[in-house]
């Protein structure tokens, strides 16, 4: 997928399931299930073992949902997940050489701030979007004051993001949000996958019903 497609879909679509799982296999189920529940975009977190082979798997199984790649610490381990075919890189922090590589490969760059200095650092880089992390250690109220000196900056809040405060984070105009431990929680305490599709199934309706875009 081009760059302006790949943020099209992750602005049309608003929720990113954030994957975090325990094996290849806990991470390819807990994707289908998100994807079986109306979530389009996945990104698979690079601290699930054999993170590459899932995003290759979830490519070729769903060919019409948009696969990152997320928690991407260095320069190797982007080269390694572009290869395997991800649409977009996430990054819990500001790394040059990250964003570097993946602007020579044209794909879009979602690097981690939690300060306006990392921000600013992130604009500087050329990276639209970016990832405000972690939201749980702030409030949706952090936007609009971001805003204020940087009203060119685009944001993805992740960490913390449910399906109750979801509404009140998209509100304050970001991109799209990202959702991790609330959407398999349950499904990782009881072992049944259906957890993930009917707590997706409620992100989309809610988006849907309440959240005017």
């Amino acid at each position: 997928m081009k760059v302006f497609d790949v943020i099209q879909e992750i602005r049309k679509h608003k929720l990113i399931a954030v994957i975090r799982a325990d094996s290849k296999k806990e991470g390819f189920l807990f994707s289908e299930a998100a994807i079986k529940g109306g979530l389009k975009i996945i990104e698979i977190t690079f601290t699930t073992p054999k993170a590459v082979e899932i995003i290759q798997d979830l490519k070729q199984a769903y060919p019409e949902a948009t696969i990152g790649a997320g928690t991407i610490l260095d320069e190797t381990t982007a080269k390694i997940a572009l290869d395997a075919g991800a649409d977009f890189i996430v990054t819990p922090h500001f790394d040059p050489d990250v964003i570097k590589m993946c602007h020579l490969y044209q794909v879009p760059i979602i690097p981690g701030a939690a300060d306006l200095n990392g921000i600013v650092k992130c604009l500087k880089s050329g990276c639209s979007i970016i990832k405000l992390f972690p939201a749980n250690l702030l409030s949706s109220s952090v936007v609009k004051t971001f805003k204020g000196p940087l009203p060119q900056a685009n944001f993805i809040p992740t960490g913390g993001i449910n399906a109750e405060n979801v509404q009140e984070w998209l509100e304050t105009g970001v991109v799209a949000v990202g959702i991790g431990s609330d959407l398999i929680n349950e499904a990782k305490l009881t072992g049944d996958v259906s957890h993930v599709t009917k707590y997706a199934s409620r992100l989309v309706s809610s988006l849907k019903e309440k959240v005017k875009i």
